[in-house]
C-alpha cells in the first residue's frame, strides 16, 4: 500500500517516522510535516491509497479530500463532540474516558464515516492524555489500515452529534468559586505542548499553573508569575 501520513506533533512525527521504518518494503510510506508540501500536485504524484491525519491543523484543501481517502482521528465518541478543542470540552463537561473516532474527512467537519473507534483514558495531564493518544493511533488504529487495506469500509454516524466550541485562553482562567477538581482540572486540561497555560490575575501579574497534583483535599501545582500587558 501507499500511504501519506501528515501531522504536525513532534511525538507523532517520533511515531510516524518509526512506523515509516518498521513497514520499509512492505508498504510505501511519505511522512509530512510541513504545510508547504503537502499539495494536491505531491498527493497526485505519489497516489495513496490513504492519505492519515493524525493531529493535522491546516486546513485540507478540498481538491485532496474529495480525491482521495483522507482519514481523521478525532479525540471523541462521535457524533458527540463534534468540532474543537476536544479534550479541554471533554475535560469541562467530567468524562473521565472517551473514545478516539477514525473516519473519513468530509466536507462537513468531523461528520464523516467511521472506520473504527479505540478507547482513550482522559487521566493525567494534558501532555500525558495526547501522547497516550498518539500511542494508540500509531500502534493499535494505523496498523489496521496497513493490515486491512480496501477491505475497511467505513459506516455512517449514528445518533444526534453533539457540537463542541473551539475554547478560548481567556476560559483557562481560575475563578474562586471554584471546587478543588475543577481547580486541578482546568490545570491538567491546559497543562500540554501548544496550549496556553491555565491562570489567576495578581496584581500586575498574571499566575499561570502547571504540573497539577490532587491528593484528597491538598492540590499542588507549579505556578509562573509573567507581568500582565496593559
Amino acid at each position: 500500500m501507499r500511504i501519506i501520513i501528515a501531522t504536525i506533533k513532534s511525538w507523532n512525527i517520533r511515531h510516524a517516522q518509526a512506523l515509516q521504518k518498521q513497514y520499509q518494503g512492505i508498504h510505501e510510506m511519505v511522512v509530512y510535516t510541513q504545510k508547504e508540501e503537502f499539495t494536491a500536485d505531491n498527493v497526485r504524484n505519489f497516489k495513496p491509497d490513504y492519505i492519515l491525519l493524525p493531529h493535522w491543523s491546516y486546513i485540507m484543501p478540498r481538491e485532496i479530500f474529495e480525491n482521495w481517502e483522507c482519514v481523521v482521528f478525532h479525540m471523541t465518541d462521535l457524533p458527540y463532540g463534534r468540532g474543537g478543542s476536544p479534550l479541554q470540552n471533554l475535560i469541562v463537561r467530567g468524562h473521565r474516558e472517551t473514545m478516539i473516532s477514525a473516519l473519513r474527512m468530509t466536507e462537513q467537519v468531523d461528520g464523516g464515516p467511521i472506520y473504527m473507534k479505540h478507547a482513550l483514558s482522559l487521566e493525567g495531564s494534558a501532555q500525558e492524555i495526547l501522547m497516550r493518544c498518539s500511542d494508540i493511533i500509531f500502534q493499535e488504529m494505523i496498523p489496521v489500515f496497513l493490515e486491512e487495506g480496501k477491505k475497511l469500509v467505513p459506516v455512517p454516524q449514528e445518533g444526534e452529534p453533539v457540537l463542541f466550541r473551539r475554547r478560548k485562553p481567556e476560559e483557562g482562567i481560575i475563578t474562586d468559586d471554584m471546587e478543588l477538581g475543577q481547580i486541578y482540572d482546568r490545570i491538567r486540561m491546559l497543562d500540554g505542548e501548544g496550549y496556553p497555560r491555565a491562570f489567576m490575575e495578581f496584581g500586575a501579574y498574571r499566575m499561570e499553573f502547571d504540573k497539577a497534583c490532587l491528593s484528597g483535599e491538598e492540590l499542588s501545582a507549579r505556578v509562573v508569575f509573567r507581568r500582565r500587558s496593559e
